[in-house]
């Protein structure tokens, strides 16, 4: 990483926004030890090492969705057993907020199974967004792709995380989701940069994808204008019913390496352990809290799969002396 000097005259990393396949690669192949390493000085010289931001993340409606993402259980397209629930009342969202905050959470994510949402869509969603920043928590939505005009509406009612996944390379996209775009996402990501809001962008590893592909999704990911404040690494969860149900699991080092990596190329980033953690062990987690990953979902569900329990994942930090935040 190239320095630049800053007004006191010290050495300053410079953010790249310039990788090349190769690099990356590099990256990759490193040996273990060596790439942990630099992803753990990377880390130092820009987080407290021992402190992980907590997020909650509440599905506030689930199921319908007419996308065709292969990894997701909310598709309609696919028999999963998943109970189709309404919008939630605003209520019950914000008595949620609550019971987050109390356990922790700094920041309160809310996902509705939508492609796009509709202008009509918005309005009780805003209120939500009001009374969550009202609790005095950041606040987070993944709604789908978004008009010029509803990321302006987010932006004004305080919104400030939008999360919207690339989730693999574009080479590899049309694998995992054919009803929208690889530009459609990049597309929405810009609007919401463009509104001036935080981006909570990342993927999905153990798709079937190759290395290669991995390496694509992160040149995507730090190669945008602005890296993004916070970059989700999900573990794939099969979940059966969809057509990624089966498949061999990712090897735990090599999701690791990818934690590294991406803590190497976003320095200044939030990365964060989300979908698949409740079947990584500790000692996993641990490592790639070592690797650089330095947020996590709490609670006991990600939008439809499992997560770890909360007790649990407050135990976990105790024994490795890592402090919430």
């Amino acid at each position: 990483m190239s320095a630049v000097m800053n007004e006191t005259g010290k050495s300053k990393e410079a953010l790249r926004h310039d990788w090349t396949v190769d690099e990356i690669s590099a990256l990759f192949e490193m040996p273990f030890n060596d790439l942990l390493f630099e992803a753990q000085t990377a880390h130092r010289k820009n987080f407290d090492a021992n402190a992980v931001q907590v997020s909650t993340l509440l599905s506030i409606k689930t199921g319908k969705c007419s996308e065709d993402c292969g990894y997701c259980p909310q598709s309609a397209r696919y028999d999963t057993e998943l109970e189709v629930e309404p919008l939630m009342p605003l209520e019950e969202v914000i008595a949620a907020a609550k019971i987050a905050k109390e356990n922790g959470s700094s920041r309160f994510c809310m996902g509705a199974a939508w492609r796009s949402p509709k202008d009509k869509d918005l309005t009780p969603v805003i209120k939500m967004i009001k009374e969550v920043k009202a609790l005095g928590m950041e606040s987070c939505v993944t709604l789908g792709m978004l008009t010029d005009s509803q990321t302006e509406e987010l932006k004004e009612a305080g919104l400030d995380y939008y999360n919207h996944n690339l989730d693999t390379s574009p080479e590899y996209y049309g694998e995992v989701i054919t009803t929208r775009t690889y530009q459609d996402r990049l597309d929405t990501i810009e609007r919401v940069r463009n509104a001036g809001m935080n981006v909570c962008c990342g993927g999905i590893v153990g798709m079937g994808e190759s290395r290669r592909d991995r390496v694509g999704l992160f040149q995507e990911l730090a190669n945008q204008p602005q890296h993004p404040e916070s970059v989700p690494i999900n573990m794939l969860v099969r979940v059966s019913g969809t057509p990624m149900e089966n498949g061999d699991e990712l090897d735990p080092i090599e999701f690791i390496r990818s934690v590294a990596v991406a803590r190497v190329m976003m320095p200044k980033s939030y990365v964060r352990l989300s979908a698949g953690r409740e079947k990584m062990s500790d000692e996993m987690q641990a490592m790639c809290f070592f690797a650089g990953a330095n947020s996590i979902f709490y609670g006991d569900k990600l939008l439809t799969t499992p997560n770890p329990e909360t007790n649990d994942d407050m135990q976990l930090f105790d024994r490795l002396g890592i402090k919430a935040i």
